[in-house]
């Protein structure tokens, strides 16, 4: 199959209405491809079929060479791997080279989290005088009660909510649902938005929805991003808030209170159980932490 934009097209169309994926997966996924697209334009390959093993070698040795984070380079390697996959499976080319190049061993960081106390100043910072603070403390609220992702969030429609059961209809990765219960301030953050907040910034009444912009808009990821950077500057707390962040936060906070690591496993959406593992080690190093602060002899 000769280089073309077509091609890369088709296999957006492929992740998009098939595998369902996220307009972050899209997003980079499609780049990767285009990048590794014009590496090979650069190696005067005119034919997805013509590649080997030794053009993803050196793909592989020219990242880098420019420094590319691992985390980067496994990211570009599995979006290649998806992109030869497809085309093999359409016909295009006969086997797929990346099969044959390992994966790089990525550090495993520890997932970073908010203490209670933090999550505290981060609530009390919230002007809850305003439409817009109203909707900001019902954002706050639901990431931390229901440790959804920022693209579920965004993605929420008024009939996901059902705030008389205290439930949210969240739609995850691979168009997977699941249900996620929110905790009563949640629900007051949540009831308080959507009637003195959210009609203020209505600009459509069959605006579905659940959180808008100034302009009666759907907020966007990057919005949201906003919002928390905004909200942690009026605060004492010198650390980075993200989105991510709220969802570790979320995660070690209900591993930390007693909860299984099976139901953590559910709340967040994760597909296998070691995804949501790192979480114990959070905890672990947590423990470890109070008892060195409060053991009289453990110093």
């Amino acid at each position: 199959m000769s280089i073309n934009h077509a091609v890369v097209l088709a296999f957006q169309d492929y992740l998009q209405l098939e595998k369902n994926a996220s307009p972050y997966t899209l997003r980079y996924y499609v780049q990767d491809i285009e990048d590794f697209t014009r590496f090979l334009k650069q190696q005067a390959v005119a034919d997805y079929a013509a590649v080997s093993y030794v053009h993803i070698r050196r793909y592989l040795s020219l990242l880098h060479h420019k420094e590319y984070a691992r985390r980067t380079v496994s990211r570009k390697l599995s979006s290649l791997r998806s992109f030869f996959r497809f085309l093999e499976r359409e016909g295009y080319v006969a086997a797929n080279p990346v099969t044959l190049v390992s994966t790089p061993k990525l550090e495993k960081k520890l997932p970073q989290f908010f203490f209670c106390a933090e999550m505290e100043q981060l609530f009390q910072a919230v002007d809850r005088s305003t439409p817009l603070g109203l909707r900001n403390l019902a954002i706050l609220e639901t990431l931390y009660a229901s440790g959804m992702r920022v693209s579920e969030l965004v993605g929420l429609d008024m009939d996901a909510l059902d705030l008389e059961l205290g439930v949210v209809l969240v739609y995850g990765k691979g168009g997977k649902e699941r249900y996620v219960p929110l905790g009563h301030y949640a629900q007051q953050a949540l009831e308080d938005y959507l009637r003195k907040g959210r009609p203020s910034l209505m600009r459509q009444a069959n605006e579905k929805a659940v959180f808008l912009n100034y302009r009666g808009g759907r907020l966007t990821d990057r919005s949201i991003r906003r919002i928390l950077n905004q909200l942690i500057e009026s605060t004492s707390l010198t650390q980075k808030i993200t989105p991510h962040k709220l969802r570790h936060t979320f995660a070690t906070h209900l591993l930390e209170g007693g909860a299984d690591l099976r139901t953590v496993q559910e709340l967040l959406g994760h597909v296998q159980i070691s995804s949501t593992q790192i979480y114990t080690h959070v905890s672990n190093e947590h423990l470890r932490a109070v008892y060195y602060k409060a053991h009289p002899r453990s110093k």
